[in-house]
């Protein structure tokens, strides 16, 4: 017994072999996971944007704003999507995340250059992602000089020495000094959230199917609907401890800036955490034990994470990446959050993030609903 056996090997060998088979889930993410790793790293995630949106006002359409932007365009860092003709109406777009960029060409911009003086181009950035306009920012003084170069000749000539011709002034809205903080600190409430809720809540009743305690609720005389309630209102209250935590260390650790509604927050915050708890219940009807509701969470918090915006710039993803991820709730708060703290958004400004957030819901309560009864059933 003591010796090594070739034979004992070959059958504890088969046994794992033959659970592996019979455990198809376990197998399918042990495969999927690396593929959809593979390919969210290597063709969806992009730390250079391009093609972002660009709002232009300009009072005048000169020779040379029609240069400039004609330039910027072609460099594929801007994407011009919007003219509004007055400033208010560009930051309105800045405000709402419509646009990334808000170019201002003042009045008189080619008399101003043609006299020989420096005139002023003022971009508005919107900051609160510092990393996904950091390399536009940088092109944008050395696509400005290389635009006007060619229009600048004869007696314009001596407007091409350095410093350039065109002083651009940027003005970081919403983050001034740039702290990834503002970015991130908001962004994990979403995250905290996701993970959380759909693990805690796919773990609890796969517990009770694991313990065999399902079955004295089936005794009980409940019905399917006071079960999912009894079942996920503790972790509703469970979340809003966890949002007031984060609060308090963004405003006091970190000095997030809170300027928006915490009223408007918290009911957006109910929203998610509802869509949350429906993916969990889903999970937990489709779970058959605990670790395969880990997976499942593993699984849908993966693509969460990094196609949400939250650890990469959502523009610089490929069209059908960020299909995806407008399809998960993450996406949608994370907008919802970092608007209202840092740009101060009203529930008009706020809601084309938050009907996505009741129509997912809607959906995946139906979904596990009837799961649920089927299970139950």
């Amino acid at each position: 017994m003591n010796r090594f056996s070739w034979r004992r090997l070959w059958a504890v060998l088969a046994k794992e072999f033959i659970q592996m088979r019979r455990d198809r889930l376990t197998f399918a993410m042990m495969v999927g996971i690396p593929v959809m790793q593979l390919c969210l790293f290597g063709y969806a995630i992009n730390t250079d944007p391009k093609h972002l949106p660009t709002a232009v006002v300009a009072a005048e359409s000169d020779e040379f704003t029609r240069r400039l932007l004609s330039a910027m365009t072609l460099s594929d860092y801007f994407e011009l999507v919007a003219m509004p003709s007055r400033i208010d109406e560009g930051r309105a777009l800045l405000r709402r995340g419509e646009v990334q960029f808000l170019l201002r060409v003042p009045p008189d911009f080619g008399r101003t250059l043609a006299r020989g003086e420096r005139p002023q181009l003022l971009v508005e950035i919107d900051a609160t992602d510092p990393v996904a306009s950091g390399n536009a920012i940088a092109a944008l003084s050395a696509l400005t000089d290389a635009a006007l170069e060619s229009e600048l000749r004869g007696p314009l000539a001596a407007l091409n020495p350095r410093p350039g011709a065109v002083e651009v002034l940027i003005q970081r809205r919403y983050n001034p000094e740039g702290l990834t903080a503002y970015n991130i600190v908001p962004g994990l409430m979403g995250v905290i959230l996701t993970m959380t809720l759909i693990m805690m809540t796919g773990l609890a009743i796969a517990r009770e199917r694991e313990r065999g305690t399902f079955e004295n609720l089936l005794a009980m005389p409940v019905r399917p609907l006071e079960i999912m309630l009894g079942k996920l209102i503790p972790y509703i209250l469970v979340a809003y401890i966890q949002v007031a935590v984060i609060l308090l260390a963004a405003r006091l650790l970190f000095e997030v800036p809170i300027i928006g509604s915490l009223a408007l927050l918290l009911g957006c915050v109910f929203a998610f955490v509802i869509a949350n708890l429906s993916v969990g219940l889903l999970f937990s009807t489709l779970a058959k034990n605990q670790m395969q509701a880990m997976q499942m969470t593993f699984f849908f918090f993966l693509p969460s994470i990094l196609l949400s915006g939250f650890m990469f710039p959502f523009r610089g993803m490929p069209g059908w990446a960020q299909t995806i991820g407008e399809a998960l709730p993450l996406t949608h708060f994370l907008r919802i959050v970092r608007g209202i703290l840092l740009k101060a958004n009203s529930a008009a400004e706020v809601w084309p993030n938050l009907w996505p957030l009741l129509l997912f819901t809607l959906v995946v309560v139906g979904l596990g609903a009837k799961r649920f009864r089927r299970t139950l059933d």
